[in-house]
């Protein structure tokens, strides 16, 4: 057979019968010279899979996205679906199914998955005989409900007929390593299962590409300078806030609005002096670090482990020791509702000087401690607004309990143990969830106290880009005299116009209290009106009251304003979810 091929007389410049003639030599390259056309081997089949995470500060997403990356190489075809968006009634018709999930609050489904744990606990939630699943779970072991939410979703799957084909991973605020091995072993027990899995290197590897590494993390941080370090609540103050802006000095670390930015601490040496003492050391002995290397105790104690809270192993080796009964009661399963009220306001300092007759090995007791592990504030500045800086709003931890002082590791650590010439080592956590609207949309803002902070970053990053969208910002505290953070700025921003409306709600300049949650049903009706209109309402602050108390005072104004029963008002805030306009960053 002959190719076919663009005569010189034809039409066309040199260049253009060129390519013509290479575009039909690949067009029928595959045409054998004997015959016609063979059709192409058919490819194998690709085995569907569903990557669902339910987020809270963009880690379980993070996760998610390198989950839906591995399972591409090993013949998957992947889909990755924030559950504040997945159509909970496609559930029923799944296969394969990987779930990341972190633990809001005391047992609670992050906000992104509230529409969903609400599906799976109805009494009309469908069987789920066909599907294969795996659940990785995020948490802290230091509170009493552990990773409850990915337990609570496990425990439902399994109800409703659901076969695990690999056990769930409950991973603490170390994750790393435990969510490897989980990832290898769950793509693999779900790839053994499916009839006809793709060979390796599957074209489905790249539908979700991995995000690029960030150059610093948790564990590479960067050593980064404190420019500046200022008091913002006043003299008369009861709290301390302080204004911290760090210079970034290598361009390749960068943020956007709403990112948090990760601190790596250490211990406050006159605290390890205090431990050391009740232990009966002098520091200088031999223990392996966190890094696995043979340093001395007191350098373990400063840089390494975490000395405040009281871990569980710590507290059973305790029991054991002592034979303490108290001790034993709080160590078995079903003291949750004790232990919490034990650990409150305790420290390890307070267990070894209350049972100072168990004693320890320095290897023992470095082996019973949990990590020091990095703190994430919300950024507060915008990097369109403070080019190589980035800046934090920080209230300093002090309180006194059991006749002791105490004192937050991370906040004194900044706001004391930094000097000029050391570093803080930082970087950025990122969190997609928590962004601004689009420029030309409405937003609303709720952010008492230290939660001003990443509205300071969005107000500044809305000036910037010349958004049009209007601002709405609620913010208070205690005392306006002394409260007040960024006063100047806030009432700058409402003079230049950037602040269409600023509520401020200030609990202690009257007889009743008056928060920001008060200020949003005395302005029901402009607030339902704004998010008719679309604007986003995003919230910051403290999760155990305040959150809880917008989120109702949300309900509120939707029903009263919106004339809707309460049913209706819990429709419309979940579509404020699922629309990514109702926004949280809450702690």
């Amino acid at each position: 057979m002959h190719l076919p091929v663009i005569p010189e007389s034809a039409p066309f410049t040199p260049e253009q019968r060129a390519y013509l003639n290479g575009f039909l030599a690949g067009l029928f390259s595959h045409v054998p010279v004997n015959g016609p056309a063979s059709a192409p081997p058919a490819s194998r089949p690709l085995s569907p899979l569903s990557v669902l995470f339910a987020s809270q500060t963009g880690t379980s997403e993070k996760l998610a996205k390198r989950v839906a990356k591995e399972a591409g190489k090993l013949g998957f075809a992947p889909t990755l679906h924030d559950l504040a968006q997945y159509p909970v009634e496609r559930f029923s018709q799944e296969q394969n199914v990987l779930i990341v999930t972190s633990t809001y609050g005391d047992g609670e489904p992050p906000d992104n998955a509230k529409t969903f744990w609400d599906f799976l606990q109805s009494d009309t939630a469908p069987k789920l005989e066909r599907l294969r699943y795996s659940i990785l779970a995020l948490g802290d072991s230091n509170y009493a409900q552990f990773c409850g939410f990915g337990k609570a979703v496990d425990s439902r799957l399994e109800g409703l007929g659901a076969k695990r084909v690999h056990p769930r991973q409950d991973c603490d605020v170390d994750y790393e390593t435990p969510f490897q091995q989980w990832l290898s072993q769950a793509v693999n027990a779900l790839a053994s299962s499916c009839t006809a899995p793709t060979p390796a290197n599957s074209p489905t590897a790249d539908q979700h590409p991995e995000e690029p590494e960030d150059l610093y993390s948790r564990t590479h941080p960067y050593p980064a300078r404190l420019v500046t370090n200022l008091r913002l609540s006043g003299p008369s103050s009861a709290k301390e806030v302080r204004h911290l802006e760090i210079a970034l000095d290598d361009p390749k670390l960068t943020y956007e609005v709403g990112d948090a930015l990760g601190v790596v601490p250490t211990n406050c040496p006159a605290q390890v002096t205090a431990l050391l003492q009740a232990l009966g050391f002098d520091g200088e002995e031999s223990v392996s670090g966190k890094e696995g290397k043979t340093v001395p105790l007191r350098f373990a104690l400063v840089h390494d482990y975490d000395i405040t809270r009281i871990p569980q192993p710590l507290l059973v080796a305790m029991a054991s020791k002592t034979g303490d009964a108290v001790l034993k009661k709080l160590t078995s399963p079903d003291a949750n509702g004790e232990l919490t009220r034990f650990l409150w306001g305790r420290e390890i300092i307070d267990l070894l000087l209350e049972h100072s007759s168990a004693k320890f090995l320095p290897t023992e007791f470095i082996g019973l401690l949990k990590k020091l592990q990095p703190r994430l504030y919300s950024i507060s500045s915008s990097p369109k607004a403070h080019p190589g800086q980035v800046h934090l709003t920080v209230g300093i931890v002090r309180y006194e309990t059991l006749g002791r002082s105490r004192a937050g590791v991370c906040s004194t650590f900044l706001a004391e143990r930094v000097s000029a010439e050391a570093r803080v080592p930082v970087f950025v956590h990122r969190n997609p969830a928590f962004r601004p609207p689009p420029p030309d949309r409405p937003l609303i803002m709720v952010g008492p106290g230290t939660g001003i902070a990443p509205f300071r970053a969005f107000l500044e990053e809305r000036r910037s880009i010349g958004a049009t969208g209007s601002n709405w910002l609620f913010f208070g505290d205690q005392r306006a005299a002394s409260d007040y953070l960024y006063r100047e700025e806030i009432e700058a921003f409402q003079k230049e116009g950037l602040l269409a409306r600023l509520d401020l709600a200030w609990s202690r300049d009257q007889e009743q209290k008056v928060y920001v949650q008060h200020r949003m049903t005395e302005q029901s009706s402009t607030l339902f009106d704004w998010l008719e209109k679309g604007a986003a309402f995003c919230v910051c602050g403290d999760a155990s009251r305040m959150a809880k108390d917008v989120d109702a005072a949300l309900h509120e104004v939707i029903e009263k304003s919106g004339g809707k029963t309460s049913e209706q008002a819990l429709d419309y805030v979940k579509r404020l979810k699922a629309e990514k306009r109702y926004l949280r960053d809450v702690y």
